[in-house]
């Protein structure tokens, strides 16, 4: 699951950086397409949230968390 979610998180960065509407606007809304995704993966693998091993609800969660940190640099940074 570390693995996983380093290279998506790799791959978000990368297409936030050549984005044309800006890097926080863009890596925002990928970082939803990816807790959404996740989100349909463990309903879909009815993996439980809470279990011992990492599963995309613990993925999920850590997307949330980023989400969280990205969108207090976007609203408090000036335009």
């Amino acid at each position: 699951m570390l693995a996983r979610f380093c290279l998506r998180t790799i791959i978000l960065l990368v297409f936030a950086a050549f984005s044309s509407i800006g890097f926080g606007r863009s890596f925002s809304a990928l970082l939803w397409m990816a807790i959404i995704f996740n989100s349909i993966i463990g309903l879909v693998r009815r993996e439980p949230p809470f279990d011992i091993a990492l599963n995309h609800w613990d993925e999920t969660v850590a997307y949330v968390a980023l989400f969280a940190l990205v969108s207090i640099f976007n609203h408090s940074a000036p335009v």
